[in-house]
């Protein structure tokens, strides 16, 4: 395991702000609205020449037993008793308060290591505050403007003796590196609010990692959390980085700012993904908003899986399926065959399946076709069906070579490419699927003009 760091605080003191300043971009969203982060974000953090794990956390906050709120401080709980340092944030010109205290308290009974920071410090603004800090009982206050990078090398002072005990101690443990050379497949779980992507993959995880609950749009941040799964039918272990995601509603009911944030982080994530999961509310499977982020999803070339959750509350549930199978053919005919997978993330019922339809989906997605056999294919493909003519000239394609996977991509030499029929390319573009068995991803087909040797000689001419 790698060095973790947390960061820990009350709302609206600048935590995401530090975290997008250690990791090095604008990972977590950012807004003058307390509260923002909801869930833990993890990310690969560099401060000088430490490498380590930074969390960041929900802001804490005193509620109820059954609010939102309580939920999220637990998440933050956990993340301090993972982590092997708390970076505790304090805004220094609002100066400490009463949950400032109590946090602290928090703090000092976990027994872990903590470095107490006075943030917004930016041209020694709120010095009353930084001195005010030193009532929370957790040594010397460092100032620091995580906005403007101020009091990094102060902090790196800080860290670095407990990290060096750490990297000590994990040297002597094992010798192992924490940074496995092994990529992670990154899955990103998509879908309307309240389709159950936080649950899913708290069942996949086996805890509580994401927060879960009946009120939509508990999640506002694209949160990726790391995971193992075993791939029975390959006999092989996959990394997984599963990334859970706010959900998508209609671009009309997207109005607030935060909200804009939230829908470009999840259009961020799925940019980003290998594989797009899908999940469908199967009381009302396949509704515009669903339509349009798995037209996105293929529009990005990445895999995609449909997953219809709360299957359970369904009556006949054979006929429900075999519906809603054919209504996504019907829909979706760019990518014939994307697995449905029926399912209760609630229960566990038929989670089994998707990872090996993740799985399934993505060696598809990597699939790599030798030039020899397309162009064997080709031929047989223009016998069986040749190409239109256009003009009393029959067009022709004549050479056909895979460029690159991810999604499998092909270009194909092509006289008068441009007045080839839309209808032949899908013809095409579905007999690669059929010949190659690649049914359930996105495939590219380019079709390149074939150049004139003698067009050079002539305007020379």
């Amino acid at each position: 395991m790698p060095f973790t760091v947390a960061i820990i605080g009350r709302p609206n003191v600048g935590k995401s702000t530090l975290f997008n300043r250690l990791i090095g971009k604008r990972l977590a969203i950012v807004d003058d609205q307390p509260g923002v982060t909801r869930d833990r974000r993890e990310g690969d953090a560099r401060l000088g020449d430490m490498k380590f794990r930074i969390i960041d956390t929900a802001g804490l906050e005193q509620a109820p037993d059954d609010a939102l709120e309580t939920r999220m401080r637990l998440q933050t709980e956990r993340a301090i008793e993972e982590a092997d340092l708390s970076l505790f944030l304090i805004d220094a010109r609002a100066g400490v308060t009463q949950d400032d205290h109590i946090f602290g308290a928090m703090l000092r009974a976990s027994g872990k290591p903590v470095v107490l920071l006075a943030n917004k410090m930016e041209g020694m603004h709120g010095s009353e505050g930084l001195w005010d800090a030193y009532r929370l009982g957790l040594g010397d206050p460092i100032p620091v403007s995580g906005e403007h990078g101020e009091g990094m090398s102060d902090l790196y002072q800080a860290m670095m003796p407990i990290y060096d005990n750490y990297v000590d101690e994990e040297a002597d443990s094992d010798g192992l590196e924490w940074d496995d050379p092994l990529k992670p497949l990154r899955i990103a779980v998509v879908g309307r609010p309240n389709a159950g992507k936080s649950t899913l993959i708290n069942q996949f995880l086996g805890e509580d990692r994401l927060l879960t609950g009946p009120e939509a749009g508990i999640t506002r941040d694209a949160i990726g959390v790391e995971w193992k799964w075993h791939d029975k039918k390959r006999a092989r272990d996959w990394p997984i980085k599963l990334f859970d995601t706010a959900g998508m509603r209609k671009r009309a009911k997207v109005q607030k700012k935060l909200e804009k944030l939230s829908v470009s982080d999840t259009v961020r994530a799925i940019r980003f993904a290998e594989v797009v999961v899908l999940m469908i509310d199967a009381q009302t499977p396949m509704e515009k908003q669903d339509l349009q982020i798995a037209d996105l999803a293929l529009r990005e070339g990445r895999a995609l899986v449909i997953v219809a959750n709360k299957w359970d509350l369904l009556g006949d549930q054979d006929l429900n399926y075999k519906e809603l199978r054919e209504k996504i053919d019907r829909l979706l005919p760019q990518a014939p065959q994307i697995p449905v997978l029926a399912v209760s993330a609630l229960t566990g019922r038929g989670l089994e399946k998707i990872m090996q339809a993740v799985t399934d989906v993505y060696m598809d997605w990597n699939a790599r076709v030798q030039t020899a056999d397309l162009n064997q294919w080709l031929k047989m493909a223009q016998e069986k069906h040749p190409p239109p003519a256009v003009g009393g000239r029959r067009i022709r394609i004549k050479y056909i070579a895979q460029t690159k996977t991810r999604p499998p991509t092909f270009v194909a030499n092509c006289q008068r490419s441009d007045e080839l029929p839309a209808s032949y390319r899908r013809y095409l573009i579905n007999g690669l699927r059929e010949a190659f068995n690649i049914p359930a991803v996105p495939i590219r087909l380019q079709l390149k003009k074939q150049e004139n040797p003698y067009a050079k000689d002539k305007s020379r001419n």
